[in-house]
């Protein structure tokens, strides 16, 4: 079953109810649990000391635009050397900064929050600002480092979701890290974590943008530095994040934040560009390409002045993070299949790599395989073209 398979299945269950985690089956539950337990003790217990910092931001004149952030570890800026250096204090400053008007930031995260947590964040940052115009969220490594059941935690992100937009706010959804780029978690277990948070990754993006929000990919934090420079990116936790690595997270999530408010960035009302690996495609299928390429954002976009195909809701995928670390690479469709699970047989076994194009250019698209692959369901953005 590939990761898009996965991904609609679990945001399905979550609407409708039921799912449930079947990585493995009743033979290898006990290895698992042991494992989780490896885990656990690897990556602590403890809430971590969090630097989370709220006030006004910049000097601007104006009325201030109004930012709440919610989420786990990385929401509190566990790991940052300084309040300021967390990602709420960063993206605050950066908004700032760029639209010239002040910022006001309120933050109800709590280290070591799930995401069924996130309503009672929310009722708490509703309290302290009613009424704010975006909402970030980072949210999903306590989900499975505790093992929460995905389509459980999937459901309770959509809801958060689904009551923000209600209210009016614009969501942006820092999806679930790629838990295998921390080194004190010993293999095998970093391996079956790293397929468990990417799982969750693909499904969370799948409910955000069903629900009216907007994701952008945390992966493996977000470039080459991670992996190369360990020391300078992560805290000396080897988990969390440090001042630089926050850096690098709020530079990617900046411009989704910047679009939610209503502020032009130079990507605003941009096409996707096939030629970057940019796509309208079905949302399944975005959601399984963001998570092997971090920092790209996933959005709601109608084709044909229509929000859905035969496959479900459009998506598109723009790469919003200007990686310097290394040259771009073409994420590979995600084919893994579960060992002890049967083929699906919605499995999508020819994933939609639609580069934006007219019917009557997609002939003309000279890589095959960016032409649209469903005749019916073919985007036709007007200004698409190759």
């Amino acid at each position: 079953m590939s990761r898009a398979s996965r991904a609609r299945r679990a945001a399905s269950a979550a609407a409708y109810g039921g799912g449930g985690v079947a990585i493995a089956g009743l033979a290898g539950w006990a290895l698992l649990q042991a494992e989780v337990q490896i885990a656990k003790r690897v990556i602590g217990d403890g809430p971590g000391v969090s630097q989370k910092h709220e006030g006004t931001y910049g000097a601007g004149i104006g009325e201030a635009h109004r930012i709440l952030v919610l989420g786990d570890s990385t929401a509190a800026g566990v790991g940052a050397s300084r309040p300021e250096e967390a990602i709420g204090s960063i993206i605050a400053t950066g908004v700032a900064a760029l639209s010239g008007r002040p910022v006001e930031l309120r933050n109800a995260s709590r280290s070591g929050a799930t995401s069924p947590q996130l309503l009672g964040q929310l009722e708490r940052g509703l309290a302290d600002m009613p009424d704010p115009e975006v909402v970030i969220i980072m949210i999903g490594a306590n989900d499975v480092k505790e093992r929460i059941d995905r389509a459980g935690s999937v459901r309770a992100l959509s809801e958060t979701v689904t009551r923000l937009v209600g209210l009016g706010a614009g969501v942006v959804v820092g999806t679930c890290p790629d838990l295998g780029t921390v080194r004190p978690i010993p293999q095998p277990l970093r391996a079956l974590v790293q397929r468990w948070s990417r799982d969750l990754a693909a499904a969370q993006t799948v409910a955000v943008v069903e629900a009216g929000g907007r994701t952008v990919s945390t992966g493996d934090m977000l470039g080459p530095s991670f992996r190369e420079s360990p020391a300078q990116m992560f805290s000396p936790d080897g988990l969390h994040p440090s001042s630089a690595g926050y850096a690098r997270a709020a530079a990617a999530l900046l411009p989704s934040v910047m679009d939610a408010l209503g502020l032009r960035t130079l990507d605003t009302d941009r096409t996707p560009d096939h030629r970057r690996g940019e796509h309208v495609e079905p949302l399944a299928e975005a959601a399984q390409r963001a998570v092997l390429d971090p920092g790209s954002e996933v959005s709601a976009v109608d084709v044909d002045g229509r929000s859905r195909g035969e496959r479900g809701r459009w998506a598109q995928l723009l790469r919003r993070h200007r990686n310097t670390d290394a040259p771009r690479r073409e994420p590979a469709p995600d084919t893994d299949t579960d060992a002890d699970t049967a083929p699906d047989s919605d499995a999508d076994t020819d994933p939609a790599q639609a580069a934006p194009a007219t019917a009557a250019d997609s002939e003309a698209v000279p890589d095959r395989d960016l032409a649209p692959t469903d005749g019916a369901d073919a985007p036709t953005h007007p200004d698409a073209t190759t």
